[in-house]
């Protein structure tokens, strides 16, 4: 297929491709995405909503930075308290995580004789091990969890700060536009396609994880107590499959087996019959992927699994969590150029 012509990179494009891979990598190595996420998402949501909301019409500049502004808190505040309300469910005495793994691994636990041997073969003998396999876990990876929750305090204040820069930068369009260097022009189109690789990814796996959960809520609140079924801790779970959702493919995995371990709980087949469930639910999603996600960037799963392994291999958790929107980033400025 012919391509259109498409002329050198100048020294500002390729001084400002540098700068943005450097600066993508320090995000990652500094401990720094919660806040380059969180402000993102409130430029992004403030540049969609002002439109809708006709602020870009007003004929003052002084109103259109005013209105910008209160939007910009709005969005700050909502964020922040849907933050702080998933925290609290998590936290709750009920249906805490800690509260969960504690039922996974008696229900492991407890469910040992209903299981093939070949199950048997790989899971934890009893809760003690599996408590120990968790505990090692968290010593391996707690320099990249650190980042993202472990030290709630540090990990919220970055989220706040990068909100709060989100909601400033925001502001910038709201004046009349000022001519700037090659270099900063350069720089701004490089922060312009990072901004909508992380709309396009974002945004669609909300959607998709909002699918997932609702089909979910639908399953543990209503199908099953009318099966006489009534699963421990379906709170939890339900958030749990929300926010694992919100990771292309291996989020959907992690949820998965959290709601199979915990139907152990009541019987075997009550167990097969969430996994059936699931796996149903996960062939319509397969469809839904591929339209939201696919018409966004144009990738298949197996790139983002790519993607997502050779990101986590370098940079651990947070290499997981960034690697969809890096990739469709680096995807957008290779086919910008003709590349691809």
């Amino acid at each position: 297929m012919d391509r259109s012509p498409i002329g050198n990179p100048t020294r500002y494009d390729i001084a400002a491709w540098t700068l943005t891979g450097a600066g993508l990598v320090l995000v990652l190595l500094l401990h720094l995405l919660p806040a380059l996420l969180a402000g993102l998402l409130v430029y992004e949501l403030v540049h969609i909503l002002s439109p809708r909301l006709r602020i870009w019409r007003m004929n003052r500049e002084l109103s259109k930075v005013a209105a910008v502004t209160v939007l910009a808190v709005i969005v700050v505040v909502l964020v922040t308290l849907i933050i702080v309300g998933i925290v609290a469910v998590l936290k709750t005495d009920a249906g805490s995580i800690s509260a969960l793994f504690k039922q996974m691994a008696e229900i492991i636990e407890g469910s040992r004789h209903a299981l093939p041997a070949w199950v048997l073969e790989n899971i934890p003998a009893n809760a003690d091990q599996l408590r120990q396999a968790l505990v090692q876990w968290l010593r391996d990876h707690a320099r990249d969890l650190r980042g993202f929750g472990t030290d709630f305090g540090r990990a919220f204040a970055h989220i706040l700060i990068g909100m709060i820069i989100g909601a400033f930068i925001s502001l910038r369009e709201a004046r009349p536009a000022k001519e700037v260097g090659p270099l900063a022009e350069a720089l701004l189109d490089r922060a312009a396609r990072v901004g909508e690789a992380f709309r396009r990814i974002v945004f669609a796996q909300v959607r998709i994880s909002a699918l997932n959960t609702t089909l979910t809520t639908i399953y543990l609140t209503i199908v099953l107590p009318l099966c006489g079924v009534h699963l421990p801790l379906t709170k939890t779970m339900i958030a749990v499959t929300f926010v694992a959702g919100l990771l292309p493919v291996i989020g959907n995995l992690i949820s998965n087996t959290v709601i199979v371990i915990v139907s152990l709980s009541h019987s075997l087949p009550v167990a097969l019959g969430s996994l059936a469930f699931l796996v149903l639910i996960h062939k319509l999603e397969y469809f839904v992927n591929a339209r939201i996600v696919g018409t966004q960037i144009r990738a298949r799963a197996w790139e983002l699994l790519i993607a997502m392994l050779a990101m986590e291999a370098a940079f651990g958790i947070a290499g997981v969590v960034a690697a969809p929107i890096y990739y469709a980033y680096l995807k957008d400025e290779l086919k910008s150029r003709n590349v691809i």
